[in-house]
């Protein structure tokens, strides 16, 4: 590949391998590309380092993965950085970005604000050319896509959403200079990740808060708490150790790790224990981190749901909420949805100043110039604030004009239901090769940890191709086939399916509803560890 080492050919910048995004995958894969000698680049479409951490700046964003799950395990980035809380906020993942750079000086060579509008293969060369948005052209033999899964904002079709005189933002789309709540009347329209973290800081300064909520949100404790760094010091002692767990893990998550038992069958004392244990150790334990079976067994679920039920309900003064917030039955099984992590979500409610407007019972109808009507009222605003999700992991592919051979979209591709092998390599797309993505374990691995398992797994790819003079690696057909199917399987295996999540693709109208993601990294790491042994089997290498 060394023919292809940063020259220029007819203005265009040819390189070894081209990345999309300067997330932590694109940042690691940069990184380990440099380590190895090849040519690479990245092109980023926000002003900054992060990724998804560049754009969330709303009200209270912060991370949900408790330290030091969030973080690279290379030793130069952590043995000098200490965080301050258990989840960081937005702004110290950026002061930890840049620590990051610092460390490994990636910045020489990303190019920001250059976001990527078309990339078609080149049959004759096995090259991607890549345009952007501001004019730029590249050439480069491997295209790496990490645009992560919330690359893609989505914004209900609200009749007269262009009307409102106030501001009016998605939380993805935030201002970067900020916006003050204090004193305004404030919405907030969906009650998920984003919409608990805004909801929990603007009711503090807010003079009116009104929430939108269309489904309950199943909030776990956060159980935050500051960390000095005579705490951090002592946890780095065991930091390698960690770090190799993580990548091992079931829950893909430090120290979080299920009884195996059933809950159904534990006695009820000593099931109620160990759900009081993970209720208090806070973050994800509750989710993943009680019995082996409460994503796949309904009985198990439930018992799950209704000790989450009961210790929320007993946190809302108002026994009219109790039925809106926390259902005496679920409205999905419990964590069939990703969980949120809150600090006060519920307590927020008790409050004069905030209400809760359900609707399942009084739907929005438009956007008027000055706030909100339902088909009960109307709620005078000045701030609206949309949280209402993304359209999660092929949103972001469907924003960029990818074509393989022959000239064939992506979006055709996968019109009838995504197909990669291992979440890496699509049929008809050569030498791309997507981190972080559709059937990955995305959603359910954290990005360190994620862009650490694909990037080596990636890397060793390419030295085994580079050794071997080959140029070109394309999903087979059949293996796609496969592994979509097994995907299928997984799925059907456990409750998943039960739930109109974006784990589903069920959150976006119109959207072909299928498992996006691997659930199990365990298993997910084997399939790729078998794949590489046996001469990467299901890809066609030349």
């Amino acid at each position: 590949m060394a023919d292809s080492k940063s020259h220029r050919d007819e203005g265009e910048e040819v390189l070894d391998a081209l990345i999309i995004g300067a997330g932590f995958n694109g940042l690691y894969q940069l990184h380990k590309l440099r380590e190895e000698g090849y040519s690479a680049k990245i092109l980023e479409a926000g002003s900054g380092l992060g990724g998804v951490w560049y754009w969330n700046c709303y009200p209270g964003a912060r991370v949900d993965s408790h330290v030091p799950n969030y973080e690279f395990s290379i030793k130069e980035i952590w043995q000098d950085w200490n965080w301050t809380e258990r989840f960081p906020a937005w702004d110290e993942l950026r002061r930890y970005f840049a620590h990051v750079d610092e460390t490994l000086q990636l910045t020489r060579d990303i190019y920001f604000d250059s976001r990527v509008t078309e990339a078609e293969f080149d049959a004759a060369l096995d090259q991607w050319r890549v345009h952007t948005a501001d004019g730029r052209d590249m050439r480069a033999r491997f295209l790496i896509p990490c645009l992560g899964f919330a690359a893609k904002a989505h914004t209900p079709d609200f009749p007269g959403l262009e009307k409102f005189r106030g501001p009016c933002h998605h939380t993805a789309h935030w201002p970067q200079e900020g916006l003050d709540l204090t004193g305004k009347r404030v919405a907030v329209v969906g009650t998920g990740a984003s919409g608990v973290q805004v909801v929990q800081e603007a009711a503090k300064i807010a003079a009116q808060l009104t929430v939108f909520q269309r489904t309950p949100m199943i909030a776990l404790p956060m159980q935050q708490r500051r960390l000095d760094l005579e705490i951090q010091q002592k946890m780095k002692m065991s930091y390698p150790a960690k770090f190799r767990q993580r990548a091992v893990s079931s829950s893909s998550l430090i120290d979080v790790i299920a009884d195996e038992r059933a809950a159904k069958d534990v006695p009820e004392e000593q099931r109620q224990a160990i759900f009081e244990a993970a209720w208090q150790k806070g973050g994800f334990h509750f989710w993943v981190g009680t019995f082996s079976d409460i994503l796949q067994d309904e009985g198990s679920n439930l018992l799950a749901y209704e000790f989450w039920r009961d210790k929320t309900r007993a946190r809302i003064d108002d026994p009219m909420l109790h039925e809106m917030l926390a259902p005496t039955r679920p409205v999905h099984p419990f964590g069939t949805k990703r969980p949120s992590l809150e600090q006060d979500f519920y307590g927020a409610f008790n409050q004069p100043n905030v209400e809760l407007v359900d609707l399942r019972v009084e739907a929005i109808q438009e956007i008027t110039e000055s706030g909100v009507r339902t088909s009960e009222a109307d709620y005078e605003i000045d701030i609206l604030v949309l949280a209402t999700g993304f359209d999660a992991s092929t949103g972001g592919f469907a924003q960029i004009d990818f074509r393989g051979v022959g000239g064939k979209s992506l979006q055709d591709a996968w019109a009838e239901g995504v197909k990669t092998q291992l979440g890496y390599s699509v049929p008809a797309f050569p030498n791309m090769l997507i981190l972080y993505g559709p059937q990955s374990p995305t959603a359910f691995c954290n990005g360190p940890t994620c862009a650490e398992v694909q990037g080596d797994w990636v890397i060793e790819c390419l030295n085994y191709m580079r050794d071997r003079r080959l140029t070109r690696i394309e999903a087979t057909e059949e293996a796609a086939e496969k592994w979509a199917a097994y995907l299928a399987e997984i799925g059907e295996g456990t409750l998943l399916p039960k739930a109109d999540s974006w784990y589903m693709g069920a959150n976006i109208p119109g959207k072909r509803r299928e498992l996006l993601y691997h659930p199990i990294v365990p298993d997910y790491v084997e399939k790729c560890m078998e794949s590489a042994a046996n001469g990467y089997e299901g890809f066609a290498l030349r």
